[in-house]
């Protein structure tokens, strides 16, 4: 099975399949802001941006666990918009209270990461740019979701969604919101992006503030 040895590997190799594609090698650099998803995309991202000469950005963004199974999410929180899964809250008969806690408190911790990346600076704008939307790899998908609707929102020309590894379906799940799907890697059977790497420890906040800076 193939591993990458870390992020910034995964980012590299990620990074050499962005630059082959059309939309890379046809699209002026300066037009390209490659977002990251706080916090373990950030490292990818980076690779990603340096290899085409554009713009690095975070997208801040919060799982939305089951209480008491944090690890499945019924969703996904951005700044501006929250996505549900309904079909998994009604299957588990999670409560409207249990989602307004989850919700609170995810947001008070996206918040606190959007100050501690940014301090203050406005996110770049996505108006008419092509947009590379970046994370570590795709398990749910809830959270890349949640932020390439808001890159529409935002008036993205273009949105692509590319990561080092995924599941063989996540091409066809994210068809409705994003122009394309790039991802080298897709392991047969996937059970969780970590499984992907020897070296995936969690993303700190100084790393990100680091990579951004």
């Amino acid at each position: 099975m193939h591993r990458y040895r870390n992020r910034a590997a995964a980012g590299r190799a990620l990074s050499a399949v962005v630059a082959d594609d059309s939309t890379a090698r046809d699209e002026d650099p300066s037009q390209i802001v490659v977002l990251g998803l706080a916090r373990g995309g950030v490292p990818v991202a980076a690779e990603v941006a340096r290899r085409l000469g554009a713009v690095l950005d975070v997208a801040v963004v919060r799982k939305l666990g089951v209480p008491g199974h944090e690890e499945l999410a019924l969703g996904a929180i951005t700044r501006e918009r929250i996505v549900l899964n309904d079909k998994l809250i009604r299957s588990l008969g999670v409560s409207q209270k249990d989602i307004d806690d989850v919700v609170a408190r995810e947001r008070r911790e996206l918040i606190r990461r959007e100050s501690a990346y940014r301090g203050g600076r406005d996110p770049h704008p996505l108006t008419d740019r092509t947009v590379i939307l970046v994370d570590d790899g795709i398990a749910t998908g809830a959270s890349m979701r949640a932020v390439a609707l808001d890159a529409r929102a935002q008036g993205a020309r273009r949105v692509v969604i590319a990561v080092p590894t995924a599941p063989d379906s996540a091409a066809d799940a994210f068809a409705d919101v994003a122009d394309e799907f790039l991802c080298p890697h897709t392991p047969r059977p996937f059970t969780a992006v970590g499984m992907s790497y020897d070296d995936f420890d969690q993303t700190g906040d100084d790393e990100v503030r680091a990579l951004l800076a």
